[in-house]
């Protein structure tokens, strides 16, 4: 009898489909354009800076969601025209081909990829009437599965969920809470037949959708609550769901066996596809050293290999690194093995996400080249269990060094490597003996067994759906706390009931709403209850942000209150009894997200936040600046819990202040030495590649692991002083060059914030053909056109004769550097030590032929020099003792002291509006471009003094943003002993 049924399956491409959404609100309030166009199955992107043809992607499906809609009275999406593409489309599409795979007994794997907020859960998932791919499989699933059962009685079915997250290299099981507090995370084992799996991971039985979502719910819950108490970013971690669908036809005679036919069906919901890219700032030592970017980057690198190795001869060796990260162990069977695969890849409309959307199409392109051959699980339902016991006695000989190596051929391990392996083995062995004996306890169990078991899980399906029911109805009569966070999906998912007349938040073990997390007090906060009246009070020592603002004094809370306990948890209230009441009066409440929240903490902190008028640099500082302002805070929190004696501070940094001549403001971190008052600037990718690895820090601190504290090379707090920061940077213009003109001047040295940071001695010689100078009675070198020196040649010594008045702190192997006009390579000076160094450095340079592109650049645009040194280490004895919170106590109250002997010193300070903070650096450099060239100008005009009433246009700002530093040249004007203008 053959008792053995296989069904060996062509190698099929992993279907490709790609979805574009309508433009969101943050795509609405930049002005963004349309970018993305579907003609059938082909996807067009044009790069908005180029006026070159889109790129053209083909696919399985390209589905136009991005207009052309209609809403019904339920909110289902229905096409308006005949090119809207609604969710029933994409089911009949893809989620059809899942549900039969799944009943011929197919792996099937469905993937999710896009850029955080470019709609792939939409897809997916859904919301409201609109649901996606999954829910409709398993309603359907579980229909037919009803049918079947009416059909045959005696056949059994049976679906199981399992959920997890990977997050940092580690995989959590997100329905059993207890698993998070494993240290590493999870195993995964490898078994020689099925591949790669999860140790211990929890396997629910589920008997309807309606069960599959609670649970759900709570793996997301649960998701939501650990990433909050270990500052982890959601958008970083993957999910995978995996839906186990076995089916058993009970044997029909003799020659025909009970079979057996088992379909795991994976839902994979990737990290967001804009955090491929390294987050690594170049030059960075740690660049590599976050493990949160190995998951997605080994992700990459299975692709390229699979494409590769489809489109390959045979012949050239190509290996897929599967092996290099959790992720990618997981989804072998997916992306290269047994499985029917199908990716959803998901696009923003807009240009602003350019970059991001062509990776994602770039991406799915590569995908689209790969094979799978998936084969039917089905095999008789005795010979299953037979496998499995023989297996089992395999392992068990084995585990008792029958047949286990002594030696390993062809290597020489010592006795301590050897044992190590060898428990190693033993570990894997266990655990595979382990594994296969639930499969066999599971296949040997009676149908008798097997329905009491399905009426448990059926009775605490229903009293699970009874205690969600009963937290509905509570929620809509009593106030309560919900949860808000960057990912609108983990938003509202945990929510606190406020049923006592006293709440006490924090994480005590006597606390009523438990919270866990950085700088979390053990009683946090206190909630108290009179009558319809709600009060909040911060405890000592605690933190907590009120609509933005700090929380010093007990305080009413209202409906649509939003609360920051720390830095990590924020929570929204929903007062039912107000917002009916609300109602009535016919007032309505604004929606809150995560942006709004922290866009008010960025208002109420001083920054400028208005986005009326604002150009589309501008708008792209705000955003980076709303982003930056919470991770700053969680790395300040972290610096005090570990007491690092750090502080990190937001910088606005113009590209004049970075040795550009144009461009766009940036938002840098200021790391300050708390000790020793040295500070270090980062960029915005270094410092985000740090922070993750400060969070990695402190979870092993939280887990107890006492090797928390890394050596200073691997430290993401730590910075050597012995490299070099930029002091700061000299224009120097050029447009006497222009008429054959040498100068002398002695140039301020500007940091980003416009201070003086000393006085930079420059001198440029105008030279003859033969190299000596061009003296004042060499009138026939002189021009009155600059015109005039195109096709010639224009050669002259550029000299940095030293500076003056550097600030000792940083005056320690002092140097300059520049590129002039089209160099590609740094011009650089010697070191020197001192505040103030002397160069006598330069250098001749000849521009033959002078072109009209050349006489542009010296007439519009100032040679940057770079000064740059490093900083002494001054040790501050009152400093060692003190601990991270009290040097930042005191460095606030230097703070404050200095602001405010500014203050009495000319009360008009204390009134001027945070913008012009924001902007002051652009306008004092700008200011100084033109009075330079207002004074180059009466040079070439053999004028000794420069008219008022041009420095006076320089001095008043035609461009309407600026109207604070108007009023402050009027105030001036009109009290001539003002220090205003040299305060700011």
């Amino acid at each position: 009898l053959l008792y053995t049924i296989k069904f060996e399956e062509m190698a099929e491409n992993i279907k490709v489909a790609v979805r574009v959404r309508p433009f969101n609100q943050r795509e609405k309030d930049r002005g963004a354009k349309l970018i993305v166009d579907m003609q059938g199955n082909t996807t067009y992107i044009k790069d908005p800076k180029s006026d070159s043809e889109p790129k053209k992607f083909t696919f399985d499906y390209s589905y136009w969601s991005h207009d052309g809609y209609r809403e019904d009275e339920v909110g289902y999406m229905h096409p308006a025209d005949d090119r809207y593409c609604d969710q029933a489309t994409v089911f009949k599409d893809l989620g059809e081909g899942v549900l039969t795979n799944a009943w011929s007994g197919y792996n099937c794997s469905l993937f999710a990829y896009g850029q955080t907020g470019s709609g792939k859960s939409y897809s997916i998932v859904g919301y409201g009437a609109n649901r996606g791919v999954i829910p409709v499989v398993c309603q359907k699933l579980f229909g037919k599965i009803a049918e079947k059962v009416t059909e045959n009685p005696k056949d059994e079915f049976e679906v199981n969920l399992s959920m997890i997250e990977i997050y940092n290299e580690q995989v959590r099981d997100l329905l059993n809470a207890e698993t998070m507090k494993i240290k590493g995370g999870l195993k995964i084992r490898e078994h020689p037949k099925k591949g790669f799996y999860i140790e211990k991971l929890t396997s629910s039985k589920v008997g309807s959708y309606e069960n599959i979502e609670l649970q759900m719910e709570t793996g997301t819950k649960n998701r939501t609550v650990a990433s909050t108490a270990m500052n982890a970013t959601s958008s970083r971690a993957h999910t995978i769901v995996a839906i186990t669908f076995v089916q058993k036809t009970a044997a029909a005679g003799p020659n025909q066996p009970g079979m057996t036919k088992t379909s795991i069906i994976n839902l994979v919901d990737l990290a967001g596809s804009e955090r491929a890219a390294s987050t690594g700032a170049a030059g960075d030592r740690l660049k590599e050293g976050a493990a949160i970017n190995q998951s997605l980057s080994t992700l990459g690198n299975v692709i390229s290999a699979l494409a590769d190795l489809a489109s390959s001869d045979g012949k050239t060796k190509i290996i897929v690194p599967f092996r290099d990260s959790a992720l990618t162990r997981l989804l072998k069977n997916a992306l290269g093995g047994n499985s029917k695969t199908v990716m959803m890849a998901a696009v923003s409309p807009a240009d602003i996400n350019y970059e991001e959307s062509l990776s994602t199409l770039k991406f799915a392109d590569r995908v689209k080249r790969i094979k799978t051959k998936a084969s039917v699980n089905e095999s008789p339902t005795e010979k299953l269990i037979r496998e499995l016991r023989e297996e089992n006695a395999k392992l068990m000989k084995l585990l008792g060094g029958q047949g286990m190596p002594a030696e390993i051929p062809g290597t020489e391990v010592s006795a301590e490597e050897r044992e190590k392996m060898k428990r190693e083995l033993e570990e894997e062995l266990k655990a595979q003996m382990l594994q296969n004996q639930q499969e066999l306890d599971d296949a040997k169990r009676s149908l008798q067994e097997k329905l009491e078991a399905s009426q448990k899980a059926l009775a605490k399906e229903k009293e699970d759906l009874r205690k969600r029911q009963s937290e509905d109805e509570k929620r809509k009569k009593k106030p309560y706390l919900w949860n808000l966070t960057e990912d609108p999906a983990l938003s509202g998912i945990v929510c606190h009931v406020i049923e006592r007349t006293k709440v006490l938040i924090g994480k005590g073990e006597m606390c009523n709403i438990k919270l866990q997390g950085l700088s979390i007090m053990d009683e946090h906060a206190l909630v108290e209850v009179d009558k319809q009246a709600i009060y909040l009070t911060c405890r000592e020592n605690a933190k907590i942000t009120l609509n933005g603002d700090s929380l010093t004094t007990k305080t009413e809370l209202m409906h649509n209150d939003r609360i920051v306990f720390s830095s990590g948890h924020v929570y929204v209230l929903h007062h039912p009894y107000q917002f009916k009441r609300a109602q009535k009066e016919g007032k309505t409440f604004q929606t809150i997200t995560w942006d709004r929240v922290q866009t008010e903490i960025a208002e109420k902190s001083g920054w400028d936040v208005n986005k009326a008028g604002k150009n589309e640099e501008e708008l792209l500082l705000q955003e980076d600046l709303i982003t930056m302002m919470p991770m700053v805070n969680e790395v300040n929190a972290i610096s005090e819990e570990l007491d690092k004696k750090k502080h990190f501070d937001i910088a606005l940094v113009s590209p004049q202040a970075r040795g550009l001549a144009g461009g766009r403001t940036n938002v840098m971190v200021k790391m300050i030495d708390l000790v020793h008052g040295n500070f270090w600037m980062w960029d915005r990718n270094k410092f985000i590649n740090r922070k993750y690895k400060m969070v990695e820090m402190y979870q092993n601190f939280t887990d107890g692991d006492p090797d928390w504290d890394l050596p200073q090379e691997i430290d993401p707090f730590y910075e050597d002083v012995e490299s070099h920061i930029l002091i700061g940077q000299s224009q120097v213009h050029l447009k006497c060059l222009a008429y054959q003109i040498g100068f002398e001047e002695s140039i301020i040295i500007t940091d980003y914030e416009a201070r003086e940071r000393g006085f930079l001695q420059v001198e440029i010689t105008p030279l003859k053909p033969d190299g000596s100078p061009i003296g004042d009675d060499d009138d026939e070198y002189f021009v009155e056109d600059p015109k005039e020196l195109i096709g010639k040649n224009l050669t002259y010594k550029f000299k940095i004769i030293g500076a003056k008045g550097i600030p000792p702190k940083i005056s320690h192997e002092v140097y300059c550097e520049f590129k002039l006009y089209i160099d590609e390579t740094d011009n650089r000076t010697n070191y020197v030590s001192s505040k103030n160094p002397d160069w006598h450095w330069s250098k001749n340079f000849s521009h033959n032929p002078v072109t009209e592109q050349l006489l542009t650049y010296l007439n519009d645009e100032p040679l940057i020099v770079k000064v740059w040194g490093k900083q002494r280490m001054e040790n501050v004895s009152s400093n060692h003792n003190l601990s991270t919170k009290q040097l930042n106590a005191q460095n606030e109250k230097e703070k404050l002291s200095s602001y405010m002997k500014k203050v009495a010193a000319n009360p008009t300070v204390g009134n001027i509006d945070m913008a012009v903070a924001l902007r002051k650096v652009e306008l004092m450099l700008q200011m100084i471009n033109d009075i330079k060239g207002a004074v180059t100008d009466a040079k070439q005009n053999n004028k000794t003094a420069v008219e008022v009433s041009a420095l006076d246009a320089i001095l008043t700002p035609e461009n309407t943003k600026l109207d604070e530093v108007d009023k402050l040249i009027k105030y001036e004007k009109d009290n001539p002993d003002s220090q205003v203008c040299s305060v700011q």
